[in-house]
């Protein structure tokens, strides 16, 4: 069995989708019976607060889910403010390999998930220093989507940025994508077919199955109302105003609206709810992520929100898998603007 080294600066307890998507990866490898390492920070995103029971030491281990786990020191930052989120992600990318080198051991290949595109500068470094092969893990292509989203704007900066991903691309062994969309843009910009991987993100029907909806939501304390669910991250690349949009034009008919989760635009989005008046729409706080079937559960139609500014089809979004994995009655609906107005079909 093989020794397996992956690099992510998000990781569990953290909810996030990269959290999320590798330690359901790391685990499943750790059960077959490989020799599974993480390599990451202690718990912050995306409030940049440190998860309880954590210190930002400069380098500490612990086992989850059969995964040996370790933490080494970042500089902390809440996931919003450009210059700051990015000196987060830098500085975890510059001395992970650092402060992390001797408690890793010594793994047979080494796998860097990307964004942030930062890992790869941890990952480069290991793969070269350990004279070890290095597979480069693309949820999603950076520099792009923060061009795209307007966050990158500094022409210098983004020319930097592309120079670090495609010569990223061109020394790792194999590139991981998650989406035929990113592996046809990468053919069409040079890369060769066979240096690409393609493999989609999955879910886990175990998990997430239909459940009893009038459980869930007499604990919820909540009537028969039809029910609409976002639930995952609450940040810039969902355009999860098209959505308090819909709110906002059935308010007059017998729908709720809920959003769960945590992120960077959650605290706006709960103030612009509160401008407009929208009793229709509720917030709860972000759920573990066994718990996301509980919250499928109360739904009758689930929502994936992105962003009108964002490339359709870039980013895979993975709420779309679950809540149809977990619907008997829910089905899951892409939710985009059109022409400026607010479109949620079948409600």
């Amino acid at each position: 069995m093989s020794s397996i080294l992956f690099i992510s600066r998000y990781y569990l307890p953290e909810k996030a989708a990269a959290a999320v998507c590798v330690n359901e990866t790391a685990k499943r490898l750790a059960d077959l019976g490989h020799q599974v390492t993480v390599l990451t920070t202690v718990p912050n995103y995306p409030m940049g607060v440190i998860a309880p029971g954590y210190r930002n030491r400069l380098c500490q281990e612990e086992i989850i889910d059969g995964v040996r786990v370790v933490r080494v020191w970042s500089y902390i930052s809440p996931n919003r403010g450009f210059l700051r989120r990015i000196l987060a992600q830098l500085s975890f990318g510059c001395l992970a390999p650092l402060l992390g080198w001797k408690a890793i051991g010594k793994p047979d290949i080494i796998i860097v998930g990307s964004p942030p595109l930062f890992n790869v500068i941890a990952g480069r470094a290991l793969a070269r220093l350990m004279r070890r092969p290095y597979i480069l893990w693309v949820a999603d292509l950076w520099p792009e989507s923060a061009v795209q989203l307007g966050m990158l704007k500094n022409r210098a900066a983004i020319r930097l940025s592309e120079w670090l991903e495609w010569s990223s691309y061109w020394r790792a062994s194999l590139v991981w994508v998650v989406t035929e969309a990113v592996r046809g843009l990468l053919i069409e910009r040079g890369l060769p077919s066979e240096r690409l991987f393609l493999l989609t993100n999955g879910v886990d029907t175990y998990k997430f199955r239909p459940l009893p909806q009038a459980p869930a939501r007499a604990e919820l304390g909540w009537d028969d109302r039809f029910t609409v669910l976002y639930a995952g991250n609450h940040g810039l690349v969902y355009g999860m105003t098209t959505v308090l949009d819909a709110a906002q034009r059935l308010r007059d008919a017998d729908v709720r609206f809920v959003f769960v989760g945590d992120g960077t635009r959650k605290e706006d989005l709960v103030e612009e709810a509160s401008r407009r008046g929208l009793d229709n729409v509720t917030f709860l706080d972000a759920m573990a992520h066994e718990r996301i079937e509980f919250a499928q559960a109360v739904a009758d139609r689930s929502v994936a929100v992105q962003n009108p500014n964002f490339g359709v089809g870039m980013a895979q979004l993975g709420a779309e898998r679950e809540a149809g994995a977990g619907a008997e009655r829910a089905e899951c609906t892409r939710v985009k603007p059109v022409q400026g107005r607010a479109r949620l079909d079948d409600v």
